[in-house]
């Protein structure tokens, strides 16, 4: 069971979290509206009880990921790949499947407080992250099962390095996913 207050952006965000995980403690944004007093309420249930944050994969989920984040640096993080939250041409975490909201919930982020610089470009680039023609598939199939998202290529170096991803589970989840073993 999910102790954490979970932000989401919206409502329908809200009923979909609660039908993949059963009876959370969610709480939306309203979208970029996000208040003062809101970012207060989280701040205090942070230190009370923890805060997950959950926001769509897109322009703006990122916008209100990074002012709770600055607001409220002891946050968790979960992320869903563009793929897992689209529908129709529409993404949000309203629209993913309840299996992949639970899948994203198994890979919990929180950041390290100092940025280690475990891995650098030349690390994305000796595996064909970065600069070949399949780079953003193989970004976003090893971003989900990192669960650390799918982005572009500084985004997701800062991604793991931020939440201190070890160069074990890297290494060995490019070789899962080379072998076609992405859940």
């Amino acid at each position: 069971m999910i102790k954490e207050l979970i932000v989401v952006e919206g409502k329908n965000d809200a009923h979909a979290v609660r039908q993949a995980l059963g009876e959370v403690d969610v709480i939306w944004t309203e979208g970029y509206g996000l208040t003062k007093k809101k970012l207060d309420y989280i701040a205090e249930m942070a230190n009370r009880q923890g805060v997950i944050v959950f926001t769509d994969p897109d322009t703006v989920g990122e916008q209100i990921r990074n002012r709770i984040r600055a607001y409220v640096p002891q946050a968790k993080h979960i992320y869903l790949t563009r793929k897992a939250a689209s529908k129709q041409g529409d993404i949000g975490v309203e629209n993913a499947a309840p299996h992949e909201i639970r899948r994203a919930f198994a890979h919990i982020q929180q950041d390290q407080g100092t940025l280690a610089e475990n891995f650098t470009i030349e690390d994305l680039l000796l595996v064909g992250l970065v600069g070949s023609r399949r780079s953003n598939e193989y970004r976003s199939a090893l971003g989900h099962k990192l669960g650390i998202g799918d982005t572009n290529a500084k985004q997701f170096l800062h991604r793991l390095n931020r939440f201190g991803i070890s160069r074990e589970s890297f290494f060995q989840a490019i070789e899962e996913v080379r072998h076609g073993e992405c859940n």
